[in-house]
Parts: C-alpha cells; sequence; structure tokens
C-alpha cells in the first residue's frame, strides 16, 4: 500500500484528511474553495408528508418532480446527521421537579426526564436535508439560492440558505463518518 503524505500550509505534514482538501475557508454561507469556487445551497426543514391526506401527498410529490425537473445546474443532494442537545430542556425539567409539590405531577416530570437521559444517552440526532451546488460567481449562487428556495415553497417545503454552521456539520459528517470531533474541523480562516 503506498502511504502519501501532503504538506499542510504551515510547512508540515499533516495528520488531518480536511488538510488535503481544496478549501480555504467557510464564510458568509459559502464553502471557498482554493479555486475561487463557492459551493452553497439550501436547507430544507424536514417534513412528514405521510401524515397528509393521499391528495396532498400527491401533490407535494407531484411538486418535487416539477422542482427537480426544473433545476438546469449541477448539484448535490447532502443528507447529515446533527446532534441533539436538549440540555437546557433538562435543566428546566430539574427546575419544574423541585418545585412540584404534588406527586403525581412530579411523577409525570421524572417520566420525561428519565425520556430526555435516554435520548442523551443514546447520542439522539437530527437529520436535516440540504440541495448544495458551486460556481465562481457569487450573484449567480444567489439567484440559484432564491430560486431553489421558492421551487421548493411551491412544493410545500421550507428551506432556507445554508449557514456556515451548516456547512461545517456537513464536512463533519464528511471527514469523520458523522462523528463529532474537536480536533482537525474545517474552521474558518
Amino acid at each position: 500500500m503506498l502511504k502519501m503524505s501532503k504538506t499542510s500550509k504551515k510547512g508540515a505534514i499533516s495528520q488531518y484528511t480536511e488538510d488535503w482538501l481544496p478549501i480555504s475557508s467557510i464564510q458568509n454561507g459559502f464553502i471557498i474553495c482554493d479555486n475561487k469556487q463557492k459551493v452553497t445551497g439550501v436547507k430544507i426543514t424536514p417534513r412528514n408528508i405521510f401524515i397528509l391526506d393521499q391528495q396532498e401527498q400527491d401533490n407535494v410529490l407531484i411538486g418535487l418532480k416539477n422542482f427537480y425537473n426544473m433545476i438546469d445546474f449541477e448539484f448535490w443532494l447532502v443528507v447529515a446527521d446533527r446532534p441533539v442537545d436538549i440540555s437546557v430542556y433538562m435543566s428546566q425539567l430539574q427546575l419544574l421537579y423541585n418545585d412540584a409539590v404534588s406527586p403525581a405531577i412530579r411523577k409525570l416530570i421524572l417520566q420525561d426526564i428519565d425520556k430526555g437521559n435516554m435520548f442523551m444517552n443514546n447520542n439522539i440526532v437530527d437529520t436535516e436535508y440540504f440541495i448544495l451546488f458551486k460556481d465562481s460567481n457569487e450573484d449567480l449562487l444567489q439567484k440559484r439560492v432564491r430560486l431553489l428556495i421558492n421551487g421548493l415553497a411551491g412544493c410545500g417545503l421550507n428551506a432556507s440558505q445554508v449557514s456556515n454552521d451548516d456547512l461545517r456539520i456537513i464536512m463533519e459528517n464528511f471527514l469523520n463518518g458523522g462523528i463529532s470531533t474537536e480536533f482537525g474541523t474545517v474552521m474558518p480562516v
């Protein structure tokens, strides 16, 4: 097996995969590549269409088919998992539990605390959906973002432009197989 090494921007041989990627920074909702291309996109708010009646489900699916057929540029559909942080909610439950005087209410709050602990102990994640694309023309990228947001709204889905945090989560999922790390992650310059 051939072992390759790459010199990082600091001159030392890097042990981090992201030093091999042609990315200079993440800023203003864009991944900025070394070749001046920029990657951006939209984050789609998940929606369970299977709780809708059959006609509404069909309308959403037909709308999505038409939406995808109108996209005339290269894009990537990306699904990323983001860890769920419910620590604030758990603290609020604990305060409610401490203030409750009724044994029945204390029991209900304790059940919610147990459920919350189960979520925290099992590394529960939110699944997020993205459509990403790249170009060197920032105006064209913004036009495409608006086109996708409006097209998805026509399908009954909410979307917004990706944030720097969203892009970092996508990169972390890509580089680390969804395992959250604090070392060697892509950070803005």
